[in-house]
């Protein structure tokens, strides 16, 4: 569910992955899978602007979460890498009209942090990412989308600073939910 994280665009995904890497003392005391923890959100809709993805309200839950993480190096107690893997599936409903789709979601990626603030993700397979509709127009992606292949985030405080696809968008959301 945390690369669902990665949806409620910035704040929601750094929110979210913030409970990851402030857990990183647990995860630190040696090369062990954590199961991670995810619920149901809803990613609000509207008109075009800094906070709205779709058109409408989504709703996402996750029918299966069979996702782990673990620390994989830690540099000088301040660099953090983090691997996430296992097997994720996401059902988007239409707020207004109660259309439901669901998509495979299961990545793996990586998590990269400097003390307690994310500064990168890498994804590879199959990834969901959500950014607002103005950050949709800036990187050319539409606001909610899975995505196969590579993807790369580059973060500064907590704000979307780049993203990078080498892949393709396999479902638009919004516009499968239209």
């Amino acid at each position: 569910m945390r690369r669902i994280g990665v949806i409620v665009a910035l704040g929601v995904l750094l929110g979210m992955f913030g409970g990851v890497v402030t857990a990183s003392p647990a995860l630190a005391r040696g090369p062990k899978w954590e199961a991670v923890p995810g619920g149901p959100f809803t990613l609000p809709g509207g008109e075009q602007g800094d906070q709205n993805f779709c058109a409408f309200d989504v709703k996402v839950t996750v029918p299966v979460n069979r996702e782990y993480i673990k620390l994989l190096k830690n540099d000088n107690d301040s660099i953090f890498t983090y691997l996430v893997t296992g097997s994720v599936t996401v059902s988007f409903t239409n707020g207004d009209t109660g259309k439901t789709i669901t998509e495979n979601v299961s990545g793996p990626y990586k998590i990269t942090a400097v003390g307690d603030s994310i500064v990168g993700l890498a994804f590879k397979g199959l990834t969901f990412l959500a950014v607002t509709q103005d950050q949709a127009r800036q990187f050319g992606l539409p606001p909610v989308s899975v995505i196969a292949g590579n993807l790369t985030v580059s973060v500064v405080d907590v704000i979307f600073t780049s993203v990078s696809l080498r892949g393709h968008v396999l479902v638009d959301i919004c516009a499968a939910l239209s």
